[in-house]
């Protein structure tokens, strides 16, 4: 469910149009609705009570720091795999404890951040992390808890590169690896060994590879505690899939919820789930404006102001959004190619869609952008990074301006030997 819908003829997320926005700011502009994001986040939670689970939102899927805070006023961790996720989530006002910090490539001063910062856990994802940790943890005279990340070989996700469960992956250790790390760190004086995590991949569409995965967990879990060491909590990671529209729906979060909940009966752990497609994506929709359409023999083009730099996801995962009119029309369809401005070939949203007539000047929004959109964009080109603007009920807020070409160049200068 998302709250974008049309009103009087025009488009409006929430009790916003999209047009008063884009007059206002410009185009192209991301718009997040605040009451999509805590409608979702509630869904999720609901989904488990009356258990008590913690939902740290994956702030890789949406960054900006008036997300997060909407979230956080609600109760939400935050899933980060960064020293900068981290600032961020701390700044929007997400308490240390419910941050969990995982990656594959932590920096020893990331390491050491989120230990002097208190997370609720670091990920670990190989032995030469946990070393590291361990001596890090030593010099700072901390024990800071940690969980180990099992790879349980099972692949998962929308494309092949979003999937990360499956044994040749880059994330986590093999089920014989996690146990003798954890068994590892269990002995460790400087770490505090609290469980395992698991995440095989996002935009998951069918249960069955998370029921596998998970099962896989709650072995390890019962050959740990039968070797003597205690686990006490599990992180089951993210990736339950949205409805991009030209796909079957995912399952519903109480779906999810009673496969997890079955899986792990009768199991005395505390559970983690780091959703961030699922309660960013349909929240927001990136809003671009025609600026011409250019005549083809097979069929007519549309060029946009927004390109991918704005929104990569077409370019690298071939991946589908709807795109709406923001005036509402009844007009036949006819096949348009929609293209951005930018000098590669890969800057194509998509071939032969069927839209309704539409001629330079008009405004039209890429649905379901919500999520991995302004976070994936870059300045490609020399453009402007897209502004940001949080809606809720009839007002609006620019959360974050547009960083044009002044901000680009403040970073830069000439050595000292130019002319």
């Amino acid at each position: 469910m998302n709250h974008f819908d049309y009103r009087g003829g025009e488009l409006c997320c929430e009790g916003v149009k999209l047009g008063d926005i884009a007059a206002a700011v410009g185009t192209p502009v991301y718009v997040y609705s605040t009451a999509t994001l805590e409608r979702h986040y509630e869904v999720f939670k609901q989904a488990f009570a009356p258990r008590d689970v913690l939902v740290a939102f994956a702030v890789k899927a949406n960054a900006n720091i008036a997300v997060l805070a909407t979230l956080a006023a609600k109760g939400a961790g935050a899933d980060t795999v960064s020293q900068g996720e981290i600032e961020r989530a701390l700044k929007a006002g997400v308490p240390p404890a419910r941050i969990i910090f995982s990656g594959v490539g932590k920096t020893e001063d990331e390491l050491a951040f989120a230990v002097k910062a208190g997370v609720h856990q670091i990920n670990v994802e190989s032995i030469a992390e946990l070393e590291t940790l361990s001596r890090i943890a030593a010099q700072l005279r901390a024990k800071p808890a940690i969980a180990i990340r099992v790879n349980p070989d099972v692949g998962a996700g929308g494309h092949e590169k979003i999937s990360t469960g499956k044994g040749d992956a880059k994330f986590g250790v093999s089920i014989e690896q996690a146990m003798q790390y954890y068994a590892r760190a269990h002995a460790d004086a400087h770490l505090d060994a609290k469980g395992l995590a698991v995440h095989i991949g996002s935009q998951i569409k069918d249960l069955a590879p998370l029921q596998s995965a998970f099962r896989i967990l709650r072995e390890t879990t019962e050959k740990l505690r039968g070797a003597g060491l205690s686990v006490e909590r599990l992180d089951l990671g993210g990736g339950l899939g949205v409805p991009y529209f030209n796909e079957g729906d995912p399952p519903a979060p109480a779906d999810y919820a009673a496969m997890v909940l079955g899986v792990f009966e009768g199991l005395d752990v505390k559970l983690a789930f780091e959703p961030g497609r699922m309660i960013a994506a349909n929240a927001g929709v990136l809003l671009a404006r025609v600026v011409r359409t250019q005549e083809r023999p097979s069929r007519p083009i549309l060029v946009l102001d927004a390109g991918m730099n704005d929104l990569i996801r077409p370019a690298i995962y071939d991946a589908y959004h709807e795109i709406r009119p923001v005036r509402e029309t009844n007009a036949p369809r006819e096949a348009y190619d929609v293209v951005g401005p930018i000098c590669e070939t890969g800057d194509t949203f998509t071939r032969n869609r069927a839209l309704p007539p539409l001629a330079s000047g008009d405004l039209v929004a890429f649905m379901t952008a919500g999520a991995y959109g302004a976070t994936m964009a870059s300045t490609y080109n020399a453009r402007a990074l897209v502004p940001e603007v949080l809606v809720r009920g009839d007002r609006f807020e620019i959360v974050r301006r547009r960083w044009d070409l002044a901000d680009q160049l403040a970073l830069e200068r000439l050595p000292n030997w130019a002319d």
